[in-house]
């Protein structure tokens, strides 16, 4: 299994909410086994400044990963977001178990 990790920070605190819509969008894709998009707390003392968002999500290999990258969806989503964005971050970690 593969674990798809990405963090994304807002250039505009006003777009937050674009964001979020944007990403929030990536759900519909149906190539994940578990997807979410989170709202960090930022309670952490040590990155108090740490991104605005998290998406994750679980995938079963590779192939399924890329189906979901390849999907219309994961576009406008992109096209959506990149513009508003100031940070984002991704790790893809094969899972233990």
């Amino acid at each position: 299994m593969i674990r798809h990790i990405v963090f994304f920070s807002a250039k505009n605190p006003a777009d937050k909410e674009a964001i979020y819509e944007g990403l929030s969008i990536l759900g519909t894709i149906p190539h994940s086994i578990h997807f979410e998009v989170g709202r960090n707390m930022l309670v952490d003392t040590i990155s108090p400044d740490g991104p605005d968002f998290v998406v994750y999500g679980e995938f079963a290999d590779e192939a399924q990963l890329a189906a979901y990258k390849a999907h219309p969806t994961y576009s406008e989503a992109t096209r959506r977001v990149r513009p508003l964005r100031e940070l984002r971050m991704a790790a893809d970690v094969v899972a233990k178990s």
